[in-house]
């Protein structure tokens, strides 16, 4: 944006124009996107927030082909994906099924708090199984598998 100055010469003088760049407007339109993107980064977080246990385990390899995930909280209540409400136990194998397109072969993981029962996980390993899922997994954070091992 231009802006004239007055030379003061006299009445008939031009006037010169000003070449600096106004960043005004530009820091106000950062500003509002820094805030708008603190805003919605930790609305985009997965499910439900689960503290994963602590093994050694190697890093799974990298598909293609998103797996379908059930989640098990603290309280032992079950959900699948990114639901927010849980889901009875009798309702596992047939939700999965009907979200994996009856592909028996779809990954599944089951992610399971550090609080939770063995006996719970064990318990949603048999009904996937039992629905006749194959490749179900339990994930856990290699990182805080590595500072495990390496006594930190």
């Amino acid at each position: 944006m231009a802006m004239l100055i007055k030379s003061g010469k006299g009445r008939g003088s031009r006037r010169r124009p000003i070449a600096d760049i106004n960043v005004t407007p530009m820091v106000d339109v950062m500003l509002v996107l820094l805030v708008v993107f603190m805003i919605t980064a930790p609305m985009l977080a997965t499910g439900v927030a689960v503290t994963l246990p602590k093994v050694s385990a190697e890093q799974l390899k990298e598909e293609n082909e998103r797996p379908l995930i059930v989640t098990i909280d603290k309280e032992a209540n079950v959900y699948i994906g990114q639901q927010k409400e849980p889901i009875e136990l009798k309702e596992l194998a047939p939700l999965l099924k009907a979200l994996a397109e009856n592909n028996m072969e779809k990954r599944v993981f089951v992610r399971a708090d550090e609080a939770v029962p063995y006996g719970v996980v064990v318990t949603v390993l048999a009904l996937l199984q039992e629905g006749g899922f194959r490749n179900a997994g339990l994930p856990v954070d290699p990182n805080q598998a590595r500072r495990v091992r390496e006594g930190g």
